[in-house]
């Protein structure tokens, strides 16, 4: 491609909300530009990179036995209904009207479409195990799009499902997944790792997560280093101290005024926070569904969380343990009504779904609020002085705790999901009668599993991974091109002619090139554009070098500069390029599987 023709041009400065480094990159190199909030167009040279990223999607997906198909991104809502996801789910799945009036979706995800699928094509055992995928646009109404292509509304992903006909072939397609992930991150370049997380709206019994580690992440991981624990916050466990063997005393009502937090309380009794009960009010939506009529009506309920003092309360276990279909904190308006006093409220005498970690549950004589304001309890203790709906774990693990294998204190750490694989199990089967008969002729729901990697957000990610000061710096395996070829001087005949044949002799050589041959551009420019843009080597073609008759020899991550004479150009340029990948290629190792 010569850059004389190009389609975008390169800016020396970011726009001003562009925040993180790969935003910024990518919009300075011309690369992608946005249209509205969440919403990017990819311009030729990312593209190419996109391309090239689902190239070694369907390299690894084909290998584990993928048969590629595509689904529409506009989907009936009766499917979706027939799920419940179409009631469960918020504002985030956009929702419309055809012209007959008949209600529709984009879709964020393809579950539903795949239920269907299954339900038509697969009768018996001897169809089982199958597995499909897909690459397509999805939507999701974002209510904060960030960080460029990390979270958008409009994206793209590979989704494969898994079909089987037994749980064993789950567990074979789930590791067969588990590994081929590994092996595109491994291809494209970035560092991963496999984390256990909470299966969400998607459901299921057990959710992988591949996170790159990088401080402009939006989760938080929590990694043990001495046991290779691993999980998402939002359901990671840890080892919860043995709670004190004391007897229970009588309970003792003290006023406590101005101590509305757990720090202000412990303070103002002489007490270490562990020895209170910490509660954290939220409002959850419920779906109630009328099995006569098919309807479905949300509603809301105000949560009562109580964990210890010296701990916080995690949403999405809270959310798990009452089955909400969403959580969010309660305004102080919702918990006067339900009869609590904010920061003095008691599980007792209220309106409220309550919820105590099991810690508390077994720790004697803890100081709660007495539902008064200016006073609380002291010498509390559950079962004794109050009960609860649900005891559960609902404490959210952080650094420093004890690894739940090990002992070990847990590593806190920030993370971008960049891949995601789901036993789905019967969820979707049972919901359309997706339904094969097995050996003994007995019906039986088709088992799933799902399994998606987004190639936008992937592509930001190793912008974010590989760049410096000057600008990106592209694995070879998706750069655009392989080779940066500048033309200084190009009012010279012999460098015009010497570029000229070596852009034909690269490309016939296997190589893909992009020609730098603007004749307006100073060598300033030019070098300051290849640094930006990123290919793997740059190749200049000078006055100077041809005097010598050589060609300068750069790689984008290297800081040294060659020499090569100009008719082992072409040679040695097809030699750098292999290298890089064979680099590349050895680190597409087996990776031990982590449950």
């Amino acid at each position: 491609m010569r850059q004389s023709q190009s389609f975008g041009q390169t800016l020396r400065e970011a726009p001003g909300d562009a925040e993180v480094a790969s935003h910024q990159l990518l919009l300075r190199a011309a690369y992608i530009r946005q249209i509205g909030s969440g919403l990017f167009s990819f311009l030729p040279l990312a593209y190419r990179s996109i391309k090239k990223i689902e190239n070694i999607l369907r390299e690894e997906i084909d290998a584990i036995g993928g048969q590629e198909i595509l689904m529409p991104v506009v989907h009936p809502a009766d499917l979706w209904k027939e799920t419940g996801r179409w009631f469960e789910i918020g504002k985030e799945l956009a929702r419309f009207q055809d012209m007959g009036g008949r209600d529709m979706v984009l879709a964020m995800t393809h579950e539903e479409t795949i239920g269907d699928l299954t339900h038509k094509e697969i009768r018996s055992y001897r169809q089982l195990p199958q597995l499909i995928y897909h690459i397509q646009t999805k939507f999701r109404d974002e209510a904060r799009p960030r960080a460029g292509l990390i979270r958008t509304r409009e994206f793209t992903m590979k989704d494969s499902y898994s079909l089987d006909a037994d749980y064993e072939g789950l567990d074979r397609q789930y590791r067969n997944h588990y590994q081929a992930y590994f092996n595109i991150f491994n291809r494209v370049g970035l560092p991963v790792i496999a984390v256990k997380s909470d299966v969400g709206m998607m459901g299921g019994s057990l959710a992988h997560e591949y996170m790159y580690l990088t401080p402009i992440g939006e989760d938080t991981l929590i990694v043990c280093d001495s046991c290779g624990y691993s999980s998402n916050r939002q359901v990671a466990v840890f080892r919860k101290p043995e709670a004190p063997v004391e007897e229970a005393l009588p309970a003792e009502k003290v006023a406590t005024p101005g101590t509305k937090t757990i720090e202000a309380l412990a303070q103002f009794l002489g007490i270490p926070s562990s020895r209170t009960g910490k509660a954290v009010f939220f409002t959850a939506t419920f779906v109630n569904k009328d099995e006569s009529s098919g309807t479905e009506t949300r509603y809301d309920r105000l949560v009562l969380a109580i964990v210890r003092g010296d701990m916080e309360a995690n949403e999405t276990k809270i959310s798990n343990a009452v089955k909400a279909v969403e959580l969010r904190p309660a305004q102080t308006e919702e918990i006067r009504a339900a009869g609590a006093v904010p920061g003095y409220a008691s599980a007792t005498g209220i309106n409220a779904l309550v919820l105590v970690d099991d810690l508390v549950s077994r720790t004697p004589n803890l100081v709660v609020g007495a539902n008064e304001e200016g006073f609380h309890l002291k010498n509390v203790n559950y079962g004794r002085d109050y009960t609860a709906d649900i005891v559960a774990d609902i404490a959210a693990a952080n650094g420093g705790e004890p690894c739940v294998n090990c002992g070990e204190p847990l590593r806190a750490s920030r993370g971008v999901e960049v891949g995601n694989i789901f036993k789905l199990g019967t969820k979707y089967s049972e919901a359309f009668g997706a339904n094969f008969l097995d050996k003994d002729g007995q019906s039986k729901p088709v088992i799933m599993g799902s399994y998606g990697i987004g190639s936008g957000r992937l592509l930001a990610c190793v912008a974010e991974e590989f760049r410096d000061k000057d600008g990106l710096m592209w694995p070879v395996s998706i750069a655009p091109y392989h080779v940066h070829l500048v033309m200084l001087n190009s009012n010279n005949p012999v460098v015009s002619e010497t570029a000229e044949r070596l852009y034909r002799e690269l490309r016939k050589a296997g190589l893909e090139v992009l020609f730098d041959d603007r004749s307006e551009a100073t060598p300033g420019v030019k070098f300051a554009d290849s640094d930006l843009l990123g290919m793997p080597l740059r190749l200049v073609v000078s006055d100077r070098s041809l005097k010598t008759n050589s060609i300068e020899f750069k790689q984008r991550s290297q800081s040294e500069r060659q020499s090569v004479p100009v008719e082992e150009s072409v040679s040695k340029a097809r030699s750098v390029i292999d290298m890089l990948f064979a680099e590349l290629q050895a680190q597409v190792v087996p990776v031990p599987y982590k449950d």
